[in-house]
């Protein structure tokens, strides 16, 4: 697998993801009926016209699962045991369809676990852009990690 383990995240290291995505307008309604959102702001034209952006904006749920797990095969495929949290989400910026996003994750911090000695915590700050470079999301997560000298 492509991920890391603990021992191998260093504090400061930024990750530019080369996996970028464009965001359809399928993922925008498919996302949002699957998790039973129905804000016309993210699936009706007709209202979504008459707000300040004029057209549907993608859920920002869509959004973030699409942030991280843009970052998965450079960091944590099939070396994270779990994600712990996930905190200071924010969404600086609108999503839309046709936008492409790119993502970057920076190492805020890493702790060896106390309670599992083969195991620690990686914090990630994950910011996702659209292609014009615009933040469109950050979000830190904390992920319990495998090490890599107890990996069986």
């Amino acid at each position: 697998m492509p991920g890391l383990y603990f021992d191998e995240f260093v504090v400061g290291h930024v990750f530019e993801h080369e996996l970028r995505r464009t965001v359809t307008e399928n993922d925008n309604m498919l996302f949002s009926n699957m998790t039973l959102n129905p804000q016309p702001l993210h699936i009706d034209h007709e209202f979504a016209k008459n707000t300040e952006f004029g057209k549907p904006l993608v859920n920002s749920i869509f959004t973030l699962g699409l942030m991280i797990g843009i970052s998965v095969g450079d960091t944590t495929l099939g070396t994270t045991v779990g994600n712990l949290g996930m905190s200071d989400t924010k969404f600086p910026h609108p999503v839309f369809h046709g936008d492409t996003i790119h993502v970057t994750t920076e190492v805020a911090s890493v702790r060896a676990s106390k309670s599992r000695p083969s195991q620690g915590i990686v914090t990630f700050i994950h910011r996702a852009y659209n292609q014009d470079d615009t933040l469109v999301a950050i979000c830190t997560r904390a992920a319990l990690m495998k090490r890599k000298d107890n990996s069986e």
